[in-house]
């Protein structure tokens, strides 16, 4: 029996962010998500370089084991460019990214996955979250501190324990799976699963809709959730050539990696080797004119129409009613907010809102802390830099705690000569 993936990619950035650091690439062999971190440190060159490093993988199907290996080979390749690109632009320092990739092998799918990005399988009605996070909140859940029901909520579930940020010590977790007719998967970023309930995750997928919708409508629940952070969202169903039609083998690319395409003036090649060589050129920030034949999908951004308006919403009825004198109500609402970051160099705990609307200042200094960023590792302190969102101010003060463990660790570390570089 044949089977081949029908595919779908979605991306959003979401209702805070200015700066899409999600990639994504779908296609008739590979699927790849990557979520970039770093904040202004060029997470979204962090993803783009790693879906670069990987496309030429979605070419025949590779055989067993191999097809593990490959993908563990082109996941080392990709953290030694980012590595080679921190040591060639020192503003990247701090910069990472998760990834979750599923290369299809005959009627098996190799899958690798470092960090906090998710990826799910449906099957026969049953949704089931394939890989565990690397995130802080797990080792919480695995140590039996925390139940899994509070670590969807925890404050700091957002802090990861393990992505590519260029360390020889970055390895991603390797497995093989079953494909059967039938089956659905999906891979995302955490701007879905922090933001939409499982249950309704699961309805979603199992609706019966195409790839291309069901995409489109967790993107807009997330969406509809208030998800600040970016959304990125890839299905791919398993289909028996022998019953169904052959799906499409044009790829799709969306996110950061897309962005940083299509600002360049040459469209992305369809032909494997092609599509690797223009993708990394694009993540590093080369301008080389090339000619390749065919292009790939920049896939829509998201739902048409409605997700525009409900990217944007939030932050601009704010705007309208602070500039418009009517916005007592939502400037008070933002006093109630808290977020952790950088001031004068040390870790600090602000009241409000991140932003700024022109010369109106929507946060300040609430709570000033001993805690030197320069003492973080550094993907924390590229973390700090980025702002941490806090639900309470005493969630902040945990993050502040976990923040001044790091520091202390770090510290240790260096007094015996040796590199604290990311997440301990």
């Amino acid at each position: 029996m044949a089977i081949a993936l029908r595919y779908a990619a979605r991306s959003d950035v979401g209702l805070v962010r200015s700066v899409n650091q999600d990639s994504g690439y779908a296609g008739p062999h590979l699927l790849v998500l990557a979520d970039g971190m770093g904040g202004h440190a060029g997470g979204d060159v962090a993803s783009s370089i790693t879906i670069g490093e990987l496309v030429d993988l979605d070419g025949e199907s590779h055989g067993g084991d191999d097809a593990l290996e490959l993908l563990a080979t082109r996941l080392r390749s990709a953290n030694e460019a980012l590595e080679r690109n921190v040591h060639e632009h020192p503003e990247l320092r701090g910069m990472g990214t998760t990834v979750i990739a599923l290369l299809r092998t005959g009627n098996k799918l190799a899958l690798a996955h470092i960090g906090d990005s998710r990826a799910f399988l449906l099957r026969e009605g049953t949704l089931t979250q394939i890989t565990k996070d690397h995130s802080f909140v797990q080792s919480l859940v695995d140590e039996g501190r925390i139940s899994a029901e509070e670590a969807e909520h925890h404050p700091q579930r957002s802090i990861v324990t393990r992505v590519l940020t260029g360390q020889p010590d970055d390895e991603p977790d390797l497995s093989l799976r079953e494909a059967r007719p039938g089956d659905r998967y999906m891979i995302c970023s955490d701007g879905l699963s922090d933001f939409v309930a499982r249950d309704t995750i699961a309805e979603v997928m199992a609706s019966g809709t195409d790839a291309d919708h069901t995409a489109d409508r967790l993107v807009e629940l997330a969406l509809k959730a208030g998800a600040p952070d970016n959304v990125t969202v890839i299905i791919g169903d398993v289909v028996d050539l022998d019953r169904a039609e052959a799906p499409s083998t044009v790829p799709q690319v969306v996110g950061a990696a897309a962005e940083r395409q299509a600002a360049g003036t040459r469209p992305l090649p369809q032909t494997p080797a092609a599509k690797a060589a223009a993708l990394s050129r694009t993540a590093a920030g080369e301008d080389e004119d090339a000619e390749e034949e065919g292009s790939v999908t920049l896939a829509e951004e998201g739902p048409k129409g409605a997700r525009k308006w409900l990217r944007r919403g939030g932050l601009m009825l704010l705007i309208l009613a602070v500039v418009l004198g009517g916005g007592y109500a939502a400037y008070d609402w933002s006093q109630r907010q808290y977020f952790v970051g950088e001031a004068g160099g040390f870790v600090a705990i602000y009241r409000g809102v991140s932003q700024n609307i022109g010369p109106v200042k929507l946060s300040h200094v609430e709570t000033a802390t001993d805690v030197d960023i320069n003492n973080l590792p550094d993907f924390y302190r590229s973390k700090v830099n980025a702002t941490f969102n806090a639900e309470s101010l005493t969630a902040a003060r945990k993050i502040v705690d976990d923040l001044r463990s790091e520091a202390v660790s770090c510290e240790a570390l260096k007094a015996k000569g040796q590199s604290c570089g990311a997440a301990s």
